[in-house]
């Protein structure tokens, strides 16, 4: 039984973290909009079931990216609160990959929604 409430304190944990994110993160709250814009327009235009499972797959992916970036950030930020090269390095790549989700996810959905609108 411990096991069972060991695992569901692990979602609450993982919801209170997404919570936390939405919070105190202006590009999350840009993401949660864009990701309810991408959700109502997939649904009016009446998507095929490939379509909306690889919406669903670029929509994670801007979210995971922003999720790490914004994780990585914060540890940099406490472990090095002074500037120092290697860290902006690698907080410059953090969010690259943010701008290579975000890019890989408009190029998607313009490649699905173009052509309904043709």
């Amino acid at each position: 039984m411990q096991t069972v409430r060991n695992r569901l304190r692990s979602f609450r944990f993982a919801f209170n973290g997404i919570l936390a994110f939405l919070r105190s993160e202006p590009n999350g709250r840009i993401h949660l909009a864009a990701t309810a814009a991408v959700i109502a327009l997939a649904c009016w235009l009446r998507c095929t079931l490939t379509e909306w499972v690889l919406l669903t797959l670029v929509m994670a992916l801007v979210w995971i990216t922003e999720m790490l970036n914004t994780a990585i950030e914060k540890v940099m930020d406490h472990l090095s609160p002074e500037r120092h090269p290697a860290v902006k390095w690698i907080k410059d790549v953090a969010a690259g990959a943010v701008l290579v989700a975000a890019i890989a996810a408009v190029v998607t959905g313009l490649l699905i929604f173009i052509p309904k609108f043709i």
